[in-house]
């Protein structure tokens, strides 16, 4: 039977699976089977635009008006969601034997927090009857806070939604929480008695009315929903285009108009100037330069930058048009992306030892320096080739900036200027650190910048200014000392930013928020987690590797997602943090330098000169400055590791879980490429790291098995040296407690060499498991062990096992992981997203104001409590 239903949506109800903020009335069609509890088909006629969705944590209320007595009779039918609260409330009633035996052992553990493996190996380790609903929540749980009686739980549907609940195992009972309810909760286990004018951060109020998708999947995507929700409100009407003619007016480099100039004054105007400029384009030879017909275009009111030739020129005409005529999201994008907007480019990048050769392995120094240096070679040919196919005669510029350190020899750390290689275009541009005593020259550790960056960032914008003689189209933060210089610089010149987190310390160290007042002495975690959460809410957009950095995946929560909500006792208490649906988020995953890291296969290509320094490196039997220990045999497969010797990178935890296993002992020779053997390390947990190294190595008798070489600077004899084990039939292996992307794997698949890599983070979405590689639980060695084990045991018995595998890497490589897509991809991003902050409220002023305030009364006062380095040198030195 059929009738008709109407739906009004108002703000009072909360749920995790709808989210509204709008109130608007709609009209379904519904179809009702009698026969049936309730079969119930909807078919949506909405009579007013879509309602936007909005964050989970709104709450709303449905009211149902029918249209006639039967339908009415269907809807007393339809049972509303039961809340995780009542459902859990139901079963405990029902079954309170079961959850009172598991509870009580959560209980008798004594106050404190259970992580998610603490929670499911005392569940299934418990005799009890495994109730859906129960099952549920506790495979749904992130984590758990402890205090007799109460249990209470951070529950995680799917990724970017929670919900939280107290269980007082004594009384039987449950209780809804709200998210400040239990982040006070939370901190009764630090703070006996919580202050109760706590300040508390809440961004969502200021992003109520944003547009946001709602589907997990929708998640990293953020630019095609904005196309799509914008696009259907600005051109609702043909008359709201107007702002895009304003777009192409106020476009122009140092001052020369580009694409439309002050004769075109209405959307009449340009259509006809555009037909005008059609007709001619369909009358000359394709090929026909601009600079042959610049001057009729002038006449009619366009300017230079619409392409090269007739032919380019008419296809972003005909864009145009289509677009006037029939708005559509991907042909607004494709317009959008052949606009001229970007010409200089600023990357911020200041900690480490940030140079072309000769770093690789010094402390804070990895993958984020091989990660810039391939990203703006990239973006330069993409920048260039756009400004060709646009027709003009401008030369684009990247510098990217970091900290002059005078005293590192055999690198160019002290110079102030560095050509990059591979490029035309592109500067290292180095800035001191300084203070009021001086200037700093010896290298300091990441967690200890935060006093130098204000005035950094004042010395960075008059350089900026001297070497561009422009303001910057776009400034790309890197890691978060990087990403506040580029909050505070693209606040003060009002351009486009771009955030690029690497790794979000947060998730590194476990409950680093709830102890800082633990952590903050060597690490100064205040001063970092207040950096990321005002760099992530005021950059326009914000790129990861992979979705996994932004929502993790259905069992593990992502580094942006933890900072949803989180508290730093005595601090400050986040309610609403960053919301990863928000549409700032793009994935655009980067890949390796291709003229590096290139398969063993290639033989024309393979530098086999250099075969005799990777022998010597891997087997000779001398302990040196660059290598200690030796491999007995050299006729094993190698597995191999490469990266900075921290506790995050857990190579320790590989050479662990090598030396417990006999097996694959027998079978394979262990090679870790970390730290350096001819000095002391300056960096307080590399020491801590190196002495463990020692001590397993030591434990395990592990020496004719292990060959321990010092950090390799050179990238050329790196990419060799992947392929050279390739030739060995071994692996890479990749063991980091968590890892935001995973260049090293990247690089070991372009080569062919099969990987296995951490299940969490990166790799995981970079590893499609047992096709293109292997999944490892770092936090499991045995079973990472016998998962190596397994695969060189099939090798033996079928050698073609290794080559599928290999095979299989580098497919999935080609797939997704290149540099050219991600450039293509960047310059689209900056593009669109300077198009939506111009034409709407995109640039969320509100939010920023508050941020504004939030820096200079909460974070300056933390950058107080960093203890300045000691060798400031005069500045008259």
């Amino acid at each position: 039977m059929l009738s008709l239903v109407n739906l009004q949506i108002t703000d009072t109800l909360t749920t995790a699976q709808y989210n509204y903020t709008k109130v608007y009335w709609y009209y379904f069609i519904a179809i009702w089977v009698p026969a049936l509890p309730l079969t119930l088909a909807i078919y949506w006629v909405p009579v007013l635009p879509p309602f936007s969705l909005s964050s989970p944590s709104h709450s709303h209320n449905f009211s149902w008006v029918f249209s006639d007595s039967l339908v009415c009779k269907m809807a007393s039918k339809l049972t509303r969601i039961h809340s995780v609260r009542e459902r859990l409330g139901d079963t405990l009633s029902a079954h309170p034997n079961e959850l009172i035996a598991l509870f009580t052992k959560y209980v008798n553990q004594g106050q404190g927090m259970l992580q998610r493996h603490q929670l499911l190996a005392e569940y299934e380790s418990a005799e009890i009857q495994k109730l859906p609903v129960f099952d549920e929540v506790i495979r749904a749980s992130q984590e758990a806070i402890v205090l007799p009686p109460w249990v209470a739980l951070a529950i995680r549907p799917r990724p970017g939604v929670w919900e939280y609940i107290r269980v007082n195992v004594s009384e039987l009972a449950v209780e809804e929480l709200t998210v400040a309810e239990y982040l006070k909760f939370k901190e009764s286990l630090v703070e006996e008695t919580p202050d109760a004018f706590t300040l508390e951060l809440d961004f969502e109020p200021f992003n109520a009315s944003f547009p946001k998708p709602s589907l997990s999947k929708s998640i990293g995507n953020g630019v095609q929903f904005l196309n799509r929700h914008l696009s259907s409100k600005l051109f609702q009407d043909k008359e709201n285009l107007f702002p895009l003619l304003n777009f192409l007016r106020a476009h122009n480099y140092k001052g020369i108009s580009m694409m439309v100039n002050d004769k075109i004054q209405s959307l009449g105007a340009l259509k006809t100037s555009l037909r005008k400029a059609e007709d001619y384009l369909l009358s000359v030879p394709q090929e026909t330069p601009y600079s042959e017909f610049d001057s009729r275009f002038q006449a009619i009111g366009l300017e230079k930058g619409w392409g090269d030739n007739a032919q380019r020129t008419l296809e972003n005409i005909h864009l145009l048009l289509d677009l006037l005529e029939a708005p559509d999201p991907c042909n607004l994008e494709k317009f959008l992306a052949t606009i001229p907007m970007m010409f200089n480019v600023v990357i911020m990048s200041p900690h480490g030892y940030f140079a072309q050769d000769n770093v690789l392995g010094y402390p804070d120094t990895g993958g984020q320096v091989v990660y810039i240096l391939d990203q703006v070679r990239a973006l330069e040919n993409e920048m260039l080739l756009r400004i060709k196919q646009q027709g003009l005669d401008i030369t684009p510029k990247i510098v990217i900036i970091t900290r002059l350190l005078p005293d590192v020899p055999g690198t160019t750390c002290g110079d102030r200027i560095e050509p990059v290689e591979g490029c035309e275009h592109t500067i290292i541009l180095r800035v001191p650190f300084r203070n009021k005593d001086g200037i700093l020259r010896k290298w300091i550790s990441r967690f200890d910048v935060w006093p130098y960056l204000e005035t950094f960032t004042e010395d960075v914008a008059t350089e900026i200014a001297k070497e561009m003689e422009a303001k910057p189209d776009l400034i790309i933060g890197n890691y978060s000392d990087g990403n506040l210089v580029a909050t505070l610089l693209a606040h003060k010149l009002g351009v486009t930013q771009c955030t690029i987190a690497h790794a979000l310390e947060k998730t590194k160290y476990p409950n680093s928020d709830l102890y800082w007042k633990k952590f903050d002495p060597q690490y100064h975690f205040s001063c970092q987690f207040t950096t990321d959460l005002i760099a992530m809410n005021f950059t326009d957009f914000i790129i990861t590797s992979t979705f996994q950095e932004i929502a993790g995946s259905k069992d593990t929560v992502g580094q942006y997602e933890s900072h949803i909500s989180f508290t730093m006792p005595g601090l400050y208490r986040v309610v609403h943090g960053i919301d990863v649906f928000d549409p700032k988020f793009n994935i655009v995953s980067p890949g390796a330098d291709m003229s590096v890291y290139y398969p063993y296969t290639e033989k024309e290509k393979r530098l086999t000169h250099l075969h005799p320094e990777i022998e010597e490196l891997l087997y000779s039997k001398e302990d040196n400055t660059e290598h200690k220990f030796y491999l007995a045999d050299r006729n094993k497969p190698i597995i191999f590791s490469m990266a900075r010797l921290d506790r995050v990178k857990n190579l320790t935890g590989l050479v662990e879980f090598y030396g417990k296993n006999a097996r694959l002992r027998e079978l394979v020779n262990l090679v870790v490429v970390c730290g350096d053997h001819g000095k002391e390390s300056k960096d307080r947990e590399e020491q801590a790291e190196l002495n463990k190294m020692y001590s397993h190595i030591e434990q395990y008798k592990l020496n004719g098995q292990i060959r321990w070489i010092s950090a390799q600077m050179n990238r050329v004899r790196n990419g060799e040296l992947y392929r050279y084990i390739c030739d060995t039939k071994g692996a890479f292996v990749q063991p980091a407690f968590y890892e935001a992307f995973g260049l090293t794997v990247v690089e070991a698949m372009t080569c062919g060499l099969p990987t296995f890599a951490t299940c969490n983070g990166g790799p995981a979405e970079i590893i499609v498991d047992g096709v293109s590689g292997f999944h490892i639980d770092p936090y499991q060695g045995d079973k990472a062990a016998e998962i190596l084990v397994n695969f060189f045991e099939k090798v033996k018995a079928d050698p073609s096992h290794w080559d599928k595998i290999s095979a299989g890497g580098l497919k999935r490589i080609y797939e997704k992981y290149t540099w050219k897509l991600y450039s293509e991809r960047l310059m689209t991003l900056t593009g669109v997203y300077g198009f939506w902050k111009y034409v709407s409220n995109l640039e969320r002023r509100e939010t920023k104001r508050y941020l504004e305030m939030f820096y200079a009364l909460k974070l300056r006062s933390q950058f107080d409590t960093v203890p300045l380095a000691t060798d400031a040198v005069p500045n008259k030195v």
